[in-house]
């Protein structure tokens, strides 16, 4: 097992901030305001990178230390690996040209009503999770090929038969994780070929054969943004009005593992 070098770039948006509270701890923290603009503090290594050149495969493992201000903050918060699915930045602010792509990812998620991001219904979808994504690994012009679909996703009917179809395609887990966010945990996320494992000061949270397939990339965020797409077929996405908020981390370390 060997310590990885990390090489985290800060983004922040309308008076987001990045501040170094003691060594080894960081405070990514959003101003209070309106939910007519998205506010976000994230910290990541994917932003100048191509998917092809995110840097994380297994066998490999995430621990950190964190803390948020409250318990129910509007939008989301979390920290672990993913593939950053949705993106489309076409090269603005230093990053990537970068298309869709289905999601992967394996993390510490908290999601506020009204958001929503679970095609199964038998899975938690809303408050600390401790979840993954798996997904082929298609490529983009094929997906292309479904872009016709989405204005069907704006009737509910036609949106919940999309979603019981991209069950298909996009395996998941997620439970729910009990606990005080606003104290300090340690958390660990152990990443294999096979398995992914979630603890929360050593207590096993989740253990899954669903793994997130290709390179990932790390990322750590509080934001106030909400994206839902529930059972009942309702397609809703924006941000939410947010009191002063922030994410503590601290003692975060990767390993390769042998």
């Amino acid at each position: 097992m060997g310590g990885q070098a990390l090489n985290l770039r800060g983004r922040v948006t309308i008076g987001g901030h990045i501040q170094t509270r003691r060594p080894g701890c960081r405070r990514l923290s959003i101003p209070e305001g309106p939910g007519d603009c998205y506010r976000v503090a994230q910290l990541d290594d994917t932003t100048a990178l191509p998917r092809s050149r995110f840097r994380w495969a297994p066998p490999i493992e995430l621990r950190v230390t964190a803390r948020v201000s409250a318990p129910n903050l509007p939008g989301t918060w979390g920290f672990g690996w993913w593939n950053d699915p949705f993106s489309l930045q076409l090269g603005l602010g230093g990053a990537t040209r970068r298309l869709p792509a289905l999601p992967n990812a394996a993390w510490v998620f908290y999601a506020a009503p009204p958001n929503y991001l679970a095609l199964r219904d038998d899975h938690p979808a809303q408050g600390l999770l401790a979840a993954t994504f798996s997904s082929p690994q298609l490529p983009a012009p094929l997906l292309a090929l479904g872009l016709p679909i989405v204005p069907l996703l704006m009737s509910p009917c036609t949106a919940r038969a999309v979603r019981r179809v991209a069950r298909r395609f996009v395996r998941e887990d997620a439970v729910a994780l009990p606990l005080d966010p606003t104290q300090w945990h340690t958390y660990g996320l152990v990443w294999t070929e096979d398995m992914v494992r979630v603890t929360v000061d050593g207590v096993v949270g989740l253990s899954t054969p669903e793994v997130p397939t290709g390179r990932l990339g790390l990322v750590l965020w509080i934001d106030n943004q909400y994206a839902a797409f529930p059972p009942d077929g309702r397609l809703r996405m924006g941000s939410s009005a947010n009191p002063d908020a922030w994410l503590d981390v601290a003692d975060l370390s990767l390993s390769r593992l042998t």
